[in-house]
C-alpha cells in the first residue's frame, strides 16, 4: 500500500517598504519551524517626500516600486505558493495619494495590498521575531526594527509582547528632516539635532527600558549593512560575521561614515549604494536608542515583518 507524501504548504510575502521591497517564500518544518526557501531584496525607494506634512508618493518613486512589485510577483510565483499576499507600510500608508498607487498596482498584477496599520506593523515584527530560532532561549528583550518610514520598537516579557508602537523615526524621514544637502558630509550638530528628536520622540511614546536581564535585537536594513561594511573589513559576507555588534562599533562607524561625502560612502566596502545617503541618519538613530536603553549593542536578527506574515498566512491555513 503506497502513501502519499504530503507536501508542505509553501506562503509567499512580497513586503512594500519605503527604502525597499522585500520578497520571502516560506514554509513550516515538521517540527514547526519557518523555513525561507527564496527571498530577496530589491532597493526601489518609493517614499521621497515622506517627511511633508502631507507625503505623496512620486511618479518616479510609484513606477520604480510597480517594476519590483512585478519582478518579485513573477519570481515568488515559479515557487507555486499556496497564497501571495502584497503589505505596505510606512510609505504608502501615510501618503495622501496611496490608495490610488494601491489600485495601480491592484490593476497592473491583479493582487491586492494589504496596508497596515502601525500598530499592526510592530506586532508582525515580534512575531517575526519569535521564529528566529538564534533567539529562542531569550525571555526579556527589546526589538527595534528600523525602516526607511517608521521606526518599530517592542518590549517583550517572558516572551510575550508588553509593548508595540510604531515611531515616525525611519530613516529616509529623518534624512529629508535634517539633511539639508544629502551629497556633502553631515555635520556634527545635525547628528545631535537628530539623535535629539529621536531621545525625545521615544521618550514621549513612554517606552519603558526596566525589563530585568534583557538584550537589545536591532533588525532591518541598517544593522544588515552595519554587518555588511564590518564584514567586508574582513573579507566576509555579512551572514559570516557575529550577529552582535557593539555600541561602539556603531558610534565608531557613524563618526567615519558621516565625514564623508555621499560619493565616498557610497564607495565603502560592504555599503549599498541606495542607501548610502540615508544611512548617517539610520546609524544616528540606532547609536541613540542604544544610548538610551543603556545598551551594550544589539543582537541582528533577519527574523521581522516578512517572517511575521509568513506565519501568519501559515497558520490561517
Amino acid at each position: 500500500m503506497s502513501s502519499v507524501v504530503k507536501k508542505p504548504a509553501l506562503v509567499a510575502v512580497i513586503d512594500i517598504g519605503s527604502n525597499s521591497i522585500k520578497s520571502l517564500v516560506a514554509a513550516r518544518a515538521p517540527d514547526g519551524q519557518l523555513v525561507a526557501l527564496k527571498q530577496r531584496t530589491l532597493d526601489a525607494r518609493i517614499s521621497a517626500g515622506i517627511s511633508k506634512d502631507k507625503p505623496v508618493l512620486s511618479e518616479e518613486g510609484m513606477t520604480r516600486g510597480l517594476g519590483a512589485i512585478r519582478e518579485l510577483i513573477e519570481e515568488v510565483g515559479q515557487r507555486r505558493p499556496a497564497k501571495i499576499q502584497l503589505v505596505a507600510t510606512s510609505a504608502v500608508r501615510d501618503a495622501s495619494n496611496g490608495a490610488a498607487f494601491r489600485e495601480r498596482v491592484k490593476k497592473a498584477t491583479k493582487h491586492d495590498i494589504r496596508i497596515l496599520s502601525g500598530d499592526e506593523e510592530a506586532n508582525l515584527v515580534g512575531r517575526g521575531l519569535t521564529c528566529d530560532p538564534a533567539l529562542a532561549e531569550l525571555q526579556n528583550f527589546y526589538v527595534f526594527d528600523l525602516g526607511g518610514g517608521s521606526l518599530e520598537c517592542l518590549a517583550f516579557q517572558n516572551r510575550k509582547i508588553q509593548q508595540a508602537v510604531s515611531l515616525q523615526l525611519g530613516c529616509v524621514r529623518l534624512t529629508e528632516k535634517f539633511i539639508k544637502d544629502p551629497a556633502a558630509p553631515v555635520p556634527m550638530e545635525t547628528l545631535a539635532e537628530i539623535a535629539a528628536h529621536v531621545t525625545a520622540t521615544v521618550k514621549e511614546a513612554g517606552i519603558n527600558f526596566n525589563l530585568p536581564e534583557s538584550v537589545a535585537i536591532g533588525t532591518g536594513g541598517t544593522v544588515t549593512t552595519v554587518r555588511a561594511i564590518l564584514g567586508a573589513r574582513e573579507q566576509l559576507r555579512a551572514e559570516e560575521t557575529s550577529p552582535a555588534v557593539g555600541t561602539d562599533q556603531l558610534r565608531e562607524l557613524l563618526t567615519t561614515l558621516s565625514a564623508l561625502s555621499l560619493d565616498q560612502r557610497k564607495r565603502v566596502p560592504g555599503m549599498p549604494s541606495a542607501r548610502a545617503d540615508v544611512f548617517p541618519a539610520a546609524l544616528t538613530t540606532v547609536v541613540a536608542l542604544a544610548e538610551l536603553g543603556g545598551f551594550a549593542g544589539f543582537i541582528h536578527s533577519f527574523y521581522n515583518l516578512r517572517w511575521g506574515l509568513a506565519s501568519e498566512m501559515l497558520d490561517q491555513m
